[in-house]
């Protein structure tokens, strides 16, 4: 259990004029459930923030990651409670995917506060341009992270990679949101500027990674053209040793 006074420190920064959320109503939120719970309040709200997306974890888990800074908060613990959480919550949306399809499970969720469709069909989108691998690389996009889950699920993506992909990837994330929030402490201005800062490393490693595999697939196809190629210079029928005569 936390003190209550690094989350009453945390909330007034958080409130002050220019900060992140200048009402403090998503951070002082926050606050109040990880004073209450601890590193599980933090894994609770990682859960829910993958599942209802409008909570952004750019906000929660700074916070938590400022907590474990000031010494209120066990680091290691806070990584694997909110990776569990991310991954439970991932579950829960890959399972309803699973169960009534990419269509219908969109027209219900679609029915919730704050929740756009727009964001589903971007993650819909990504999904099947970049296949499985969306699942790892989707956890680090906004309004892509908490909804790859729904396409996954109704394309029975196998469990095994689905899991393994969502627990790596959302493991990555926060460690990179809570040390960073660990860093800055209760700079909530600077958490908010690198956090973009963060976001565009992020959009630029995914970018590369993409024009690699691209690059991969375009050369072994050529490779197999070649190949290709080599074998169709002999005439049907026309069956030569190493030396070049006829055999047969």
């Amino acid at each position: 259990m936390t003190s209550s006074a690094a989350p009453t420190a945390l909330l007034t920064a958080a409130s002050a004029p220019g900060s992140l959320t200048e009402s403090g109503g998503i951070v002082g939120i926050a606050s109040r459930v990880i004073d209450a719970l601890g590193e599980w309040g933090v894994g609770l709200l990682t859960f829910i923030e993958t599942i209802f997306p409008p909570i952004p974890s750019e906000l929660i888990l700074p916070l938590a990651g400022a907590l474990a800074g000031s010494g209120d908060m066990n680091i290691g613990l806070l990584i694997v409670v909110t990776t569990l959480g991310a991954y439970v919550g991932a579950l829960v949306l890959y399972l309803l995917g699973a169960k009534l399809g990419l269509e219908r499970s969109i027209r219900w969720l679609s029915k919730l506060p704050l929740v756009d469709r727009e964001d589903f069909d971007k993650a819909a989108g990504w999904f099947h341009r970049h296949g499985r691998s969306a699942v790892f690389f989707g956890r680090f996009i906004p309004g892509v992270r908490s909804l790859i889950s729904l396409p996954a699920g109704a394309d029975r993506m196998p469990l095994v990679t689905f899991s393994l992909f969502t627990i790596v990837g959302s493991g990555i994330w926060n460690t990179l949101l809570i040390s960073l929030g660990a860093a800055l402490g209760t700079q909530y201005e600077l958490i908010d500027e690198y956090a973009k800062y963060l976001d565009y490393i992020v959009y630029g490693a995914i970018a590369g990674v993409i024009v690699w595999l691209v690059v991969r697939a375009l050369l072994r196809r050529r490779r197999r053209g070649d190949s290709a190629g080599a074998h169709d210079t002999r005439e049907p029928g026309d069956h030569r040793d190493a030396d070049g005569d006829v055999r047969g």
